[in-house]
């Protein structure tokens, strides 16, 4: 549990300012509301419990929101008059051109650049990227295979422990399909006005159907659409139930939409919204053979003496490794032989092709040990730019690389995923 003091403290000063709220003293309503949300962000680092964690989590947003809205009427007297105190919102109507905003600001959801990732950029994965080109691309290409009850799949949730590639499945969706792509946040489809988060809701699925072939990708979904409880805002109800309905087809036809959701959390997520996702695919660590891959590829065309043999090796000393994890080694190695240049006191002549011109030899300058025969007292500052040459990633720059980077992953966040895929998902 979270400790009480922390949790007590938060709730005695939201009361306070409540009361300033209600009373119309706004400079100390937002001075309150702020303390108190230094409190709750207390409670919710030491809260163990994951379901009193969503309360506290839904709580802070909700007082947040409010906070922000008490200091826009600081600067402006006049918004005073408009204020429903404790709705989290104005009870303004918005202005009679608000939905053509609403759609404007959708439309600056929608992907303008090509992200540049393929399908053969997404290392490992083949059963996701299956089933993403089954509810994509065949139903794009060829509209004649998806006739009668044959339909396309309209909901497909990635889920899975980050840094596992959800993301940038995204991404090469977004590259490879063509349709019109929404990435959305839940920052996008939240106002402070009152009843304008659903109108944003319905815009979004408007606004595909209309673009449509399209794509919905929400990325961190559980934000958005955690599991209902007594304990949260109306507001936020209302935003779920509108999700709820727009992703059910009910008043609007969902053919030529596909919403793609990512979540590291599948088990925050409210059990109604994750029956709306037909698809539910794990994306988990890699495996052996793709990690020996993400190895090679993270290093590129870096200088380096690795064989085949070493990246086999790597890859078996890092089970428990997500792709980003891997990144982060291969970057920590990637720093080394600079930091040998920083910290080298002798250097010796050496000659190597031409960076510009491979065919030619040039003599660069190289950090040695002091005790090379070879080598001259200097340090990296008595060099040129160009007459440096940097030295080798060697397998045990990221061996040392591998003792400092821990995996982000541990056995206990498995069982979950692995429980979860077992009631509600499947293998990616």
């Amino acid at each position: 549990m979270a400790d009480c003091k922390f949790l007590e403290n938060a709730i005695q000063i939201i009361k306070r300012a409540r009361d300033e709220d209600e009373g119309g003293n706004y400079s100390e309503a937002y001075k309150s509301y702020i303390l108190a949300l230094d409190y709750f962000m207390m409670a919710l680092k030491y809260e163990k419990n994951d379901k009193r964690k969503a309360i506290i989590r839904a709580k802070t947003a909700e007082y947040l929101e409010r906070a922000e809205t008490v200091k826009s009427y600081l600067g402006n007297p006049e918004l005073k008059k408009k204020v429903v105190a404790g709705n989290g919102g104005s009870a303004e109507k918005p202005s009679e051109d608000s939905n053509s905003k609403m759609k404007i600001a959708l439309e600056n959801t929608i992907l303008q650049e090509c992200p540049n990732v393929r399908w053969d950029d997404v290392i490992g994965l083949l059963s996701a990227k299956e089933a993403l080109k089954e509810a994509v691309i065949l139903p794009i290409k060829f509209p004649h295979l998806f006739v009668g009850n044959r339909q396309p799949w309209h909901g497909i949730l990635l889920y899975g422990p980050p840094g596992t590639g959800k993301s940038f499945l995204a991404k090469a969706v977004a590259t490879e399909a063509s349709a019109k792509f929404f990435s959305i946040s839940s920052s996008d489809l939240l106002s402070k006005w009152l009843g304008e988060s659903e109108k944003l809701v319905r815009q979004l699925f408007a606004l595909g159907q209309e673009l449509k072939p399209s794509i919905i990708f929400i990325d961190e979904i559980d934000s958005l659409c955690s599991v209902r409880n007594d304990s949260e805002s109306e507001s936020t109800r209302r935003v779920k139930t509108e999700f709820l309905i727009r992703m059910n087809g009910v008043g609007n036809d969902l053919d030529g939409i596909l919403v793609l959701a990512a979540t590291n959390v599948p088990w925050l997520l409210d059990s109604a919204i994750r029956r709306r996702f037909e698809k539910r695919i794990y994306i988990g660590l890699p495996d052996e053979s793709t990690r020996s891959k993400m190895f090679q590829m993270h290093l590129g065309d870096t200088p380096n003496s690795l064989s085949q043999a070493d990246y086999k090796e790597l890859a078996s000393f890092t089970e428990g490794y997500s792709g980003s994890d891997i990144a982060v080694v291969v970057r920590e190695a990637l720093m080394r032989p600079i930091r040998m240049v920083q910290s080298a006191t002798h250097f010796k002549n050496v000659v190597a092709p031409d960076r510009r011109n491979p065919a030619i030899q040039k003599t660069y300058w190289e950090p040695c040990s002091p005790g090379d025969p070879e080598g001259v007292p200097m340090s990296w500052m008595d060099i040129e730019g160009d007459a440096l040459l940097e030295p080798l990633v060697t397998i045990s720059h990221l061996f040392k690389a591998l003792k400092s980077t821990k995996p982000t992953i541990n056995s206990e966040d498995l069982n979950r995923y692995t429980q979860f895929t077992a009631e509600f998902g499947q293998d990616g």
